[in-house]
């Protein structure tokens, strides 16, 4: 199987398009969770192949895009202080905090590196000793287990100088806050496939039946999406609401458990501020009470005074579903990928980057 080329069979996609658009009958709102879900649609113009009946709307699952500005601010105090070597994955650089951004400071001089894996840090550590290298740790499950083993690797080793500053976020909780806002109209997901790998197609169950919405864990290629969206669309038809796992080939029910082992020994869940969303109890992750000695948050100061966002932008309510990119004012515009305004025209995952690349307006 050529899991590229395969996926993007033009006659099986076009197939799937006629099932979808002869069994389509009533508005259909699918929110996907993944901003790679996002990218895909756009891409490869899956709107137009839907047929008049099914809305994608974009949800929170850019971790860049939910970073609240207080952890932007955050990460900016502490790259700004002395004998730092601030590691994290590039497009943290460029969000806009309160004042200025990672980006901004590293051209000020800062000693501010992006990062290919997280391991790098270990190294940059080492090769250091008399640095303190501060690692901000980002991302949904997928990249959880990554941070963990790093923090597993410097445990065993007994690295003196490697703090982290950890805004993993997992993905049931911010979909339980979306579907608890009355303002909010989805009627079925489109669950993210790499997150799924490590947590496994049961955790959605509960969410699926609680709110009565069906689920189609989906890979990214376009045959993936398309394949999900009539399961949907039949779930929808048949009043169902099952978590259907079309990324089968990947995905397991109970996931990968020695990752999630891993992410259990160093990890415990914690309230988060997200961007749009505000605090959601149990959303976010932090490092256990016994591993604090390498929590950048507890060893340095990070109080800060946060700015509020940008009147200009509507991040928050694309991030909630209530917006799409192009309602925004300022999109394509002032709000450009040389000149961000908000998280989701930053990153390579946000719905704003998405919609500016593939489907330009005006």
């Amino acid at each position: 199987m050529d899991l590229i080329n395969d996926f993007r069979d033009k006659n099986l996609i076009l197939a799937l398009s006629k099932l979808i658009q002869k069994e389509s009958v009533k508005p259909l709102n699918i929110m996907e969770i993944c901003g790679g879900h996002t990218h895909s649609i756009m891409k490869f113009a899956l709107p137009s192949l839907v047929g008049e009946h099914i809305n994608f709307v974009h949800g929170p699952g850019c971790p860049v895009c939910v970073m609240p500005k207080s952890r932007i601010d955050e990460a900016c105090k502490l790259a700004s202080m002395e004998n730092v070597i601030f590691c994290t994955l590039a497009d943290m650089l460029r969000v806009p905090g309160s004042k200025t951004s990672l980006q901004k400071l590293r051209g000020e001089g800062h000693d501010i590196r992006a990062l290919y894996t997280p391991l790098d840090a270990l190294n940059i550590a080492k090769q250091n000793p008399d640095k303190k290298v501060i690692f901000f740790a980002i991302g949904f499950e997928t990249t959880t287990p990554m941070s963990a083993n790093l923090v597993e690797k410097v445990v065993q080793e007994g690295i003196k100088n490697l703090y982290f500053h950890i805004n993993h976020v997992t993905v049931p909780a911010p979909v339980r806050a979306i579907m608890s806002d009355e303002n909010v109209r989805i009627d079925a997901f489109l669950g993210p496939s790499h997150v799924s790998v490590i947590t496994g197609s049961k955790i959605y169950k509960e969410l699926a039946s609680e709110f009565k919405r069906p689920i189609a864990i989906s890979g990214f290629e376009p045959l993936d999406i398309m394949a999900s969206v009539l399961n949907l669309v039949r779930q929808q038809n048949a009043g169902t609401y099952e978590v259907y796992n079309e990324y089968a080939r990947a995905v397991k029910e109970e996931g990968n458990l020695k990752a999630k082992e891993l992410i259990a020994k160093y990890f415990e869940p914690c309230d988060f501020v997200w961007r749009g969303l505000g605090e959601i109890a149990q959303s976010g992750m932090k490092l256990k009470d016994e591993f604090a000695y390498l929590d950048a948050r507890v060893q340095f100061d990070c109080s800060v005074e946060s700015a509020g966002e940008s009147k200009a932008c509507i991040c928050g309510q694309i991030l909630r579903g209530l917006a799409k990119p192009t309602d925004c004012k300022v999109f394509g515009k002032v709000c450009n990928p040389q000149n961000p305004i908000g998280s989701c025209m930053v990153s390579s995952e946000g719905a704003c980057a998405a919609y500016f690349k593939y489907a330009r307006v005006g």
